[in-house]
């Protein structure tokens, strides 16, 4: 077999890796689609049962516009917040050097190797402590800041040639003002990159608002569905899936929408 045969036959094998991969990926979004516009959950036939009765039901029967609020701020707030204080320890952890610097960045570091759900303890107990349980605010405290933006975004700072920063303190600009003017517009893929992460992850956090709220002022939309779960009546599959249709939605026509700056993101940091 020559060479360019079997380049050819590398390259099917890889497309029908990815075609495979996708097909996993998206199985379980088309089950949830399916069951959601079902008359019974358990009804896979293909001509008769549609209905959109299901999402009707769901959305009059959960506070969904409280829970899609409470998600929505949590997502806004906790993004920017995390990208504020990522830029601003980046920045220091890049370009400044202090006593216990590489200490503290290691501490930093650890963060990424440890589990959220094993914090979970200590944060519900820092909450109720300051009285914040059952509120957006104590949904939100423990990630207010993020180890995985300080590492990312301190990463791409590092790449910043040193000449560029050396000709803007020479012009006279401040650290703040080189940050603003040098560091942001050249690391601006990787903030992109990391705000779509965090979105993404605080859209679908489940566990800690679930734990840390006892009422729906506080819930975001993930716990808000929960309720069609409830021991005493059984789960209704069919409300189920509706719910977690109209939960996936907003998140996949984000993503749909910004796929290519998405991608390109991702692409420009890993070539930083």
């Amino acid at each position: 077999m020559t060479e360019s045969a079997q380049a050819t036959w590398g390259d099917r094998a890889m497309v029908y890796l990815a075609w495979g991969a996708a097909l996993v990926w998206v199985l379980p979004l088309l089950l949830v689609l399916v069951m959601a516009f079902r008359e019974s959950a358990t009804d896979m036939s293909i001509l008769s049962g549609w209905t959109l009765d299901n999402l009707t039901r769901v959305w009059n029967s959960a506070d969904f516009e409280l829970f899609f609020r409470n998600s929505f701020i949590l997502v806004v707030a906790l993004t920017l917040t995390q990208i504020v204080l990522g830029v601003l320890a980046a920045y220091a952890f890049a370009r400044f050097r202090f006593p216990g610097r590489d200490v503290l960045f290691f501490v930093v570091l650890a963060q990424l190797v440890i589990y959220p759900e094993i914090m979970i303890s200590e944060n519900f107990f820092m909450v109720s402590r300051m009285g914040l349980d059952d509120s957006l605010l104590g949904v939100g405290l423990p990630y207010a800041a993020s180890a995985f933006a300080i590492f990312l975004l301190r990463q791409a700072f590092l790449t910043v040639p040193k000449e560029l920063v050396e000709a803007a303190v020479m012009e006279g600009m401040g650290r703040l003002r080189v940050l603003w003017r040098v560091f942001l517009p050249l690391c601006r893929s990787t903030v992109a990159a990391f705000a779509m992460v965090s979105v993404s992850f605080h859209w679908n956090n489940f566990l800690w608002p679930m734990i840390s709220t006892r009422t729906n002022e506080a819930r975001p939309v993930t716990v808000g569905v929960v309720r069609f779960m409830a021991p005493e009546s059984g789960i209704d599959f069919a409300a189920l899936t509706a719910g977690t249709f109209i939960i996936v939605t907003p998140l996949l026509i984000f993503f749909l929408v910004m796929q290519r700056q998405f991608v390109q993101s991702f692409m420009r940091s890993g070539i930083k």
